[in-house]
């Protein structure tokens, strides 16, 4: 079995460290965060922060590494691929990694290549003018990720309230100004091999209202937009992964379908992403999404039994946030249900991010989702009401009402 390097130990990287050791992998991990919560699950874990590549190079040699892995962080794709280099493992290309994490370097590619997009304006700091940009309009960094910084632009004065949140989550001090799209969000899972991209599943992204307005609190599938919006995004989503001259790898883009069926790409990264979308992907159509990703950092092929679905089944995952979720804002002083929960009819998996003492946010970025439940049933929203069911059991208690 072989040794793999994973760049990052947080609670998002923890299920594929727990299924590459029991695959019989050897699992080395690094991550800034000493204490970061996945560390114990690898076999060796070194405190180094990803972003630094040389030191991360000389823990793959130091380990004598086979393959370097990104997993469900934005931040890591970069890095890893830089690292891969160093170290001549296979990898995405750092050139190509680049353009998978610098948005306005993607919204430039896709427009060479013709995919329909979002309006955008590039924005760099001080510079906040936009023009007569028509509103409303999405602010995000140009290189971050988690929907950290992430605002709608209903007015003028947004702008200038919000720019100088969403600078300060971009290496670059650059915001991508862009058109907002009214409709419905799906998550794409694309297996890439040599060049050819094969699409696995179009999930439903629903989301909150209010600043969390960005975050994927809920995955649905199948998806519930009809076949001719659902194939105006399988051809958006496979144009955006040639555009981008991925080769081996996972891709993830996501689409927006408008109310005319018209897909309109929102943007596509090259990894497994976080959301416990590896989970969806398993648990609705068999195919494993850790395995093809570890096969391919180690240059291997993927063949097609492990690309085509198995089966077919409803599956909904259901974020557990605080309102309008079922958590309370605080911090955290008991916990009971849990295994409740777990019992309920159609539950496949439950789990928390969280323990005592933790402290629960109002929804407004992607760390703000404490935990999950998955369920199925006979359809997409029966699969939902038994997750929202389910998630009813858990009892969260906290010391303070509110949280700054």
């Amino acid at each position: 079995m072989a040794r793999l390097l994973f760049l990052g130990a947080s609670v998002t990287q923890a299920p594929a460290f727990r299924y590459a050791r029991q695959a019989g992998h050897h699992v080395i991990a690094v991550d800034a965060d000493p204490d970061a919560v996945a560390a114990r699950l690898a076999d060796a874990f070194e405190a180094v922060d990803f972003q630094d590549v040389a030191e991360v190079a000389s823990v793959g040699a130091l380990y004598d590494v086979q393959g370097v892995l990104a997993v469900g962080s934005d931040r890591a794709v970069h890095p890893a691929a830089c690292v891969a280099e160093a170290l001549g493992l296979p990898g995405i290309g750092a050139y190509v990694a680049e353009l998978m994490t610098d948005k306005a370097l993607m919204r430039a590619r896709l427009q060479e290549a013709g995919v329909r997009q979002p309006a955008h304006l590039v924005l760099e700091w001080p510079d906040t003018r936009a023009g007569r940009f028509p509103l409303p309009a999405v602010l995000k960094p140009a290189d971050s990720g988690g929907q950290r910084g992430v605002f709608v632009i209903a007015e003028r004065e947004d702008l200038d309230r919000h720019a100088r949140e969403t600078f300060s989550f971009s290496a670059t001090r650059r915001a991508i100004l862009e058109q907002y799209v009214e409709g419905i969000e799906l998550n794409g899972i694309v297996v890439v091999r040599d060049g050819d991209p094969s699409l696995v599943t179009l999930s439903d992204r629903l989301r909150p209202p209010g600043l969390g307005f960005g975050v994927g609190w809920i995955h649905s599938y199948p998806s519930s937009v009809p076949a001719p919006g659902l194939e105006s995004a399988r051809e958006a989503a496979l144009a955006a992964v040639r555009a981008m001259e991925l080769r081996n790898v996972i891709a993830f883009p996501q689409v927006i379908v408008d109310g005319a069926d018209e897909a309109w790409l929102v943007e596509v990264a090259a990894r497994i992403p976080a959301g416990q979308m590896a989970d969806l992907v398993s648990n609705a159509t068999g195919v494993n999404l850790y395995e093809i990703a570890i096969r391919q950092s180690l240059g291997f092929g993927v063949p097609d039994e492990l690309v085509a679905p198995r089966f077919t089944r409803p599956v909904a995952i259901r974020f557990l946030t605080a309102e309008p979720g079922v958590l309370p804002v605080g911090r955290v002083d008991a916990i009971g249900g849990l295994s409740e929960v777990r019992a309920s009819p159609g539950v496949l998996a439950a789990d928390l991010y969280f323990g005592m003492g933790h402290v629960i946010h109002p929804v407004q970025v992607d760390a703000d989702r404490n935990g999950y439940v998955i369920a199925t049933g006979d359809t997409p929203a029966h699969a939902l009401s038994l997750a929202d069911a389910a998630a009813e059991k858990l009892v969260v208690s906290v010391e303070v009402a509110q949280v700054s």
